[in-house]
């Protein structure tokens, strides 16, 4: 309506002046409600073209939007594993800290799994002192042993010096009886060495890789245990916590409740997404100025400037699946995604998180007309672009004016 105006006033209105005063014709008289389209044609026609072509113009190089506002993040509170509650520490709406404690789950199984645990390290570590008095009798049989070899070996080095001096009390049978109870008593001396073997590799390698098994299944049950109590990951608000002793929580079916960050680029306090149409790829930029009116601060016209451009279009998203795609099933052709800040410290302050609100975009040639690159009729189309700009500011803010009335008065709400 704006635009159909300001053509009017170039058009209809030079028209309908040179008719009246140029060529006499008068106001219901010649020209009236049936012969206004033959008197004013020419002014009509120019009007309709020049409204045409300002409104694509304005739209095309100043795109506008609906379709924005402050989005946040929430995230669901869920515990580890499934389980009945034991105790709630927080309630509904309620502030909290990150890492302070929500709500702890019945934790019988796990305590016991960690006592069972406990009891194994404990086992583990007595096996130790076991060892102690298991290699020290391990060592008193190997000095047994030896003892009782080198008694073998002197009493068969005494019969062997008899028998070699000719002496008939030697018999070689008694030989023989003392050789093989020297390699028996060798093979007792054998075998108390290996015994101080097994107990000093039990000490040095079996026992401490068990103790090690032993703690690290000490600290998995541990792990299970602190896994009971919920905390808060981030700082923010409680939200749909409605847990009462004895509810059934699970990670997939059941969540206990949403916790919605106070803080961070996700919280909806700091930027604002909007989705421009497609035709708005060309104009729309990091560093494009902008504009928003959001219905949780009306009255007011937020300065922003885009920072992020979504690099895909959302309504292309391909998934496998068992059906072929077919192209008809994407019809609506979804929008440009952009991520704007304000472009002044504090600039939306008052603007709740998830409002309602209303994007221009704006084209500024202002640089490129600066560096004398363009002359001519581009310069003074680019002119004209810069300053049409103005119309979908006075929109705006005329939107911003009549949202509440609009909202109140013919909305209903």
């Amino acid at each position: 309506m704006l635009e159909l105006l300001i053509c009017s006033l170039v058009t209809v209105l030079p028209d309908y002046l040179f008719r009246r005063y140029r060529q006499g014709k008068r106001w219901g008289k010649e020209i009236n409600f049936f012969s206004v389209w033959y008197e004013l044609r020419w002014g009509v026609s120019a009007c309709i073209l020049l409204t045409v072509a300002l409104i694509t113009l304005i739209f095309y190089y100043h795109p506008s939007t609906s379709n924005a506002g402050p989005y946040f993040r929430t995230v669901t509170i869920l515990s580890e594993g499934g389980g009945r509650v034991e105790e709630i520490y927080v309630e509904n709406n309620q502030q909290v800290e990150a890492g302070a404690p929500l709500f702890s789950l019945l934790d019988s199984s796990q305590l016991a799994a960690v006592n069972s645990a406990g009891s194994q390290v404990a086992q583990v570590e007595s096996a130790f002192v076991q060892t102690e008095s298991q290699l020290e009798a391990a060592r008193g049989g190997l000095r047994q042993a030896q003892g009782a070899l080198d008694q073998a070996q002197n009493e068969l080095k005494k019969k062997r010096d008899l028998a070699s001096r000719g002496a008939q009390l030697v018999s070689k049978i008694e030989l023989e009886r003392l050789e093989n109870t020297v390699d028996s008593r060798s093979g007792g001396v054998d075998s108390a060495k290996a015994n101080i073997a097994s107990v000093v590799a039990q000490r040095e390698s079996v026992l401490p890789s068990q103790l090690e098994s032993a703690k690290r299944a000490l600290e998995q049950a541990e792990v299970e245990l602190g896994k009971t109590i919920v905390y808060a990951g981030v700082d923010g608000t409680v939200s749909q916590f409605f847990l009462q002793r004895g509810d059934y929580v699970n990670p997939i079916l059941r969540p206990a409740g949403i916790l919605i960050p106070n803080e961070g680029p996700e919280s909806g306090r700091y930027q604002i997404a909007a989705g421009f149409s497609q035709l708005a790829t060309q104009v729309i930029h990091v560093g494009t100025l902008a504009e928003v009116a959001c219905l949780s601060r009306p009255f007011e016209v937020i300065p922003m400037v885009v920072i992020r451009v979504q690099p895909v279009v959302a309504a292309g998203q391909l998934r496998p699946s068992d059906n072929l795609l077919d192209a008809q099933q994407r019809a609506r052709p979804g929008t440009l995604t952009v991520v704007m800040e304000p472009l002044y410290e504090g600039g939306m302050e008052g603007v709740m998180p998830g409002s309602k609100c209303i994007a221009n975009a704006y084209t500024n040639n202002h640089d490129l007309l600066a560096s004398d690159e363009v002359s001519g009729f581009e310069a003074l189309f680019y002119h004209a672009v810069d300053t049409v700009g103005i119309v979908h500011a006075i929109i705006l803010r005329i939107q911003a004016m009549v949202m509440p009335v609009q909202m109140l008065v013919f909305g209903g709400h």
